[in-house]
């Protein structure tokens, strides 16, 4: 063999290395990217139905239902609802009507099963994107409520 055929050879493995590295590291990345999705988005059938996602609103007010250590409740974007199921100890700072995320999956009947739940910490932080679909969420309830308004005025 030539030593431009054995260069060219040694470039072509380093590529392929490479390119294969690359593959792992992606595939690794993709199955551990967690998606943030909103009551109203699960509500929209947005959600993975196979998948791990984190589902993040308000804790409905008069919804936690506790039986030991399994806890039912309700988060909600203040427009849409979605019941959760979390066998665990909550954190000390979980309260109705405090933020909340929950990681873990939709059941086939509409509960998201929750295998984390985390409270916010204090009463200034938010995630970002929570933020974000608390006030869409508000700007959708203000234009169906100017909505019905409209329609009542109407003779």
């Amino acid at each position: 063999m030539k030593p431009r055929h054995k260069r060219l050879a040694l470039i072509l493995a380093c590529v392929a290395l490479l390119g294969g590295a690359i593959a792992l590291v992606l595939n690794a990345f993709q199955s551990n990217l967690v998606f943030f999705l909103t009551p109203s988005q699960i509500v929209a059938k947005e959600a993975p139905l196979d998948r791990t996602f984190r589902l993040g609103g308000l804790v409905e007010k008069g919804s936690v239902k506790r039986d030991g250590v399994q806890v039912q409740f309700q988060v909600t974007d203040t427009y849409r609802t979605v019941p959760v199921r979390f066998e665990g100890i909550l954190p000390d700072l979980f309260k109705e009507g405090k933020g909340v995320v929950a990681q873990g999956k939709l059941g086939p009947d509409g509960v998201f099963v929750a295998k984390e739940v985390l409270a916010k910490h204090d009463e200034n932080y938010m995630p970002p994107e929570a933020a974000e679909a608390l006030k869409r969420a508000a700007e959708a309830n203000a234009r169906i409520e100017a909505g019905s308004a409209a329609q009542k005025e109407k003779p």
